[in-house]
C-alpha cells in the first residue's frame, strides 16, 4: 500500500513522515537546510513558474491548476517513479512552503500518484 502525506516544511519532522521529500521549486525562506531534515530535494518536480505564478494558490484556480499541473507530470515519468518506488517501501511526506494548506502543489502531487499508483 502506498502511504503519501504532505506536510508544510515549517512543522517539525516526525518519525512516522518517513522519506521526507520537498516538492517546491524555490527554497523555502527562513528554513536552513538542517532544520528542514530533508531527504531529497525533488525541485524538478513542482510546477513551472508560468504555472506557479498563474495559479498563486487561488482556490478559485485550483482545478484548472491541477489540470496543467496534471499536464507537466506527464512527461516526468523519471521523477514520478522516484517517489513511487519509496513510497512502495514505506511512507514518504511531500513536503511544501505555501501558507494554502488545501491548494498547494504538494496536495495536487499526492492525488496525481494516487491515482496514478
Amino acid at each position: 500500500m502506498i502511504r503519501i502525506k504532505i506536510k508544510r516544511i515549517y512543522e517539525p519532522a516526525q518519525k512516522d513522515d518517513g522519506f521526507r521529500v520537498l516538492v517546491d521549486r524555490l527554497w523555502p525562506r527562513g528554513v536552513s537546510k538542517k532544520a528542514a531534515e530533508i531527504d531529497l530535494w525533488l525541485k524538478e518536480i513542482a510546477p513551472s513558474n508560468d504555472l506557479r505564478k498563474l495559479f498563486c494558490h487561488d482556490p478559485e484556480k485550483w482545478l484548472e491548476f491541477k489540470k496543467r499541473y496534471f499536464q507537466e507530470l506527464e512527461i516526468k515519468s523519471d521523477l514520478l517513479e522516484i517517489l513511487e518506488k519509496k513510497a512502495e517501501s514505506g511512507t514518504i511526506t511531500l513536503l511544501y512552503s505555501a501558507k494554502e494548506n488545501l491548494f498547494n502543489n504538494a496536495a495536487a502531487l499526492k492525488e496525481y500518484l494516487e491515482k496514478s499508483g
